[in-house]
């Protein structure tokens, strides 16, 4: 097998640019949506906005490697590290450094990368691990960088990196690209297509001895960041975990060749997917507002308890969706009291039924606002 950096026309990526036209027009046209519904955020809501989108990427990007990690040690580390109110409690290192690494990146999204910034974010990721001879370094061993999977007896090599001693090069070209490309750049390229790129690009070369996965995704977000021209966590790892098979699939593929349209169609589809929840982050907390100040002297107050805890659970809301039984241990209401609750908040617009008896359930109405 002659992988992607074995052939001679390694790294000169080669792609169909009509092919990604739409989703670039896409792309742009939901940066407009979404700066315009930030312009909309208090300072407290953006702050918590900020640190359940950072938490979120953080604990989808160790997921995606089968980490995973314990939400609640995440969060509390991204709203000490912003210097905002958070508990005490003592952070495991894995999710002290995936926490520190996510403010990292958010905070210098403008800032052009370095070997000295993924060397930082390295170190911040492998922290507490004893089993990595360098960390915080490019590798060096003299073994094979290798994607492998199945027994002993019969290994699949999904991919090979280059070899150790070409790696320096290979990443200054990398980041010289990189940074060359960026909106502001001698050579910019649209958001999708440059992160697609920075992705594959990256991973192709696989500089780290582990963590590569990890730090890859970092540069594709802060590639699409820095298309929304604004710090913005963008939710990029959340929706290639919801497909991750076919992104290690999609990712063999491209390693293969150095046309790459069908990688960048392929991205394109998360990237624009990934945008969307962003959107829906910053329109939830805005619906949240509008609808409980319209029904302010429509409901009483455990209907508002109620809604209170179904927005608490962000604009997936409840697993299976609000029921009565629900509502009842919520609230404290009996039964009937229940049945009567919940009429009313359908009636009044806050709620959508859906189901019939026993399987009837509820859900936030936020189109109504």
């Amino acid at each position: 097998m002659t992988w992607n950096w074995q052939q001679p026309d390694w790294p000169r990526f080669r792609w169909d640019a009509a092919r990604i036209s739409a989703a670039e027009g896409k792309f742009v046209l939901g940066t407009g949506i979404f700066v315009g519904a930030s312009s909309h955020l208090g300072g407290a809501e953006r702050s918590q906005l900020i640190v359940e989108a950072m938490s979120a990427d953080a604990l989808t990007t160790s997921a995606i490697e089968g980490e995973i990690l314990d939400r609640a040690s995440v969060q509390s580390s991204i709203q000490r590290q912003l210097g905002l109110a958070g508990d005490v409690r003592r952070t495991p290192p894995a999710e002290q450094g995936v926490a520190e690494m996510m403010v990292d990146l958010f905070s210098t999204s403008s800032e052009p990368v370095s070997d000295e910034m993924l060397y930082r974010w390295h170190r911040k990721l492998m922290a507490g691990r004893r089993d990595l001879v360098e960390i915080g370094k490019y590798r060096t061993g003299a073994e094979p960088m290798q994607i492998v999977s199945g027994g002993i007896g019969a290994p699949r090599v999904h991919f090979e990196a280059p070899p150790s001693v070409q790696v320096p090069g290979e990443m200054s070209r990398f980041i010289a690209w990189f940074n060359g490309t960026a909106p502001p750049g001698s050579d910019p390229l649209p958001a999708i297509t440059r992160a697609a790129i920075a992705h594959l690009h990256f991973e192709s070369i696989h500089p780290f001895e582990d963590g590569n996965g990890r730090i890859g995704r970092a540069l594709a977000e802060k590639a699409l960041s820095q298309g929304f021209d604004q710090p913005a966590p963008t939710g990029l790892a959340g929706a290639i975990l919801a497909r991750r098979n076919s992104y290690y699939d999609a990712l063999e593929q491209a390693n293969k060749g150095n046309e790459i349209t069908a990688w960048l169609a392929w991205f394109a589809e998360i990237a624009l997917d990934a945008q969307r929840r962003t959107i829906a982050q910053v329109e939830f907390p805005i619906a949240k507002t509008r609808l409980l100040d319209r029904l302010r002297d429509s409901i009483n107050d455990r209907q508002r308890k109620a809604l209170l805890r179904m927005f608490a659970e962000g604009p997936g809301g409840f697993e299976g969706g609000m029921s009565a039984q629900k509502y009842s241990a919520i609230t404290g209401a009996s039964e009937a009291t229940t049945t009567r609750d919940l009429a009313g908040l359908v009636e009044v617009g806050a709620l959508i039924r859906t189901g019939q008896r026993k399987h009837t359930r509820y859900a936030l109405n936020l189109s109504a606002n």
